[in-house]
């Protein structure tokens, strides 16, 4: 018979029953050990985030530091930052005040395609004539001071005429890839020239073209080209 504790109304053969009763063996979490291992995994996550920040810092170090050689400007008194040059080629940019803006466009883009380029003018003001920058640029070509040249006023015709007059210059007024092709290909064009309202992708696309073709060397075409250069008429 069971045996009954009157002080505490407990029943002393359930308290043997739940002894012999077989434990769960899965321990249920505790909250806190809950909340312990979010805190180890979000300062995982804060670890990896502060990791890519100083990555990001030393990358932006590294560019920084590339930007350097400054080219000084005969015509301004303003500089040209410079990337690194991946070739030895200057290139010659010029352009009246209708050109200006496209001109400091197309600076930055072949900066950063490895290109030094000199600027010959002009600061985008109203007075800026397209035969001043146009003769400047021409002389730095007939002077071996760069290689190629580009050419910018409002049509592209008026600064083109202004190179031609120079000696040894070949300016070619182009609309598109096409002709750049032709005019290196066969007329070794030495400087281009464009409208200001071209749109700028598509005159990228024409520069790009201008820096990598070649002149074809066939022999007519020698001829021609030494024909225009000696021309003193």
């Amino acid at each position: 018979m069971a045996k009954f504790d009157e002080t505490t109304n407990i029943n002393i053969e359930d308290i043997i029953i739940s002894k012999n009763e077989p434990k769960d063996e899965i321990k249920e979490e505790k909250p806190a050990e809950k909340i312990k291992i979010k805190k180890v995994s979000q300062s995982k996550e804060d670890k990896i985030e502060e990791a890519s920040e100083k990555s990001k810092e030393i990358t932006e170090k590294k560019d920084m530091a590339a930007l350097e050689n400054i080219v000084n400007n005969d015509f301004q008194e303003k500089t040209i930052v410079q990337m690194p040059s991946v070739n030895t080629k200057k290139i010659g940019i010029a352009a009246d005040h209708r050109g200006y803006k496209i001109k400091q466009k197309l600076t930055k883009y072949l900066n950063k395609k490895g290109y030094t380029v000199v600027d010959y003018g002009g600061d985008g003001l109203k007075n800026d004539a397209y035969t001043d920058f146009g003769f400047k640029l021409g002389e730095a070509i007939k002077n071996h001071e760069i290689e190629k040249g580009i050419a910018i006023c409002g049509s592209g015709i008026g600064i083109s005429i202004a190179c031609n007059k120079v000696q040894n210059v070949r300016c070619a007024k182009v609309n598109n890839v096409k002709e750049v092709k032709w005019a290196t290909h066969d007329n070794d064009a030495n400087v281009i020239a464009f409208s200001a309202k071209m749109p700028t992708f598509r005159v990228k696309d024409i520069i790009d073209v201008f820096l990598t073709s070649k002149f074809s060397n066939i022999q007519r075409h020698k001829e021609r080209i030494e024909a225009l250069n000696s021309y003193k008429g």
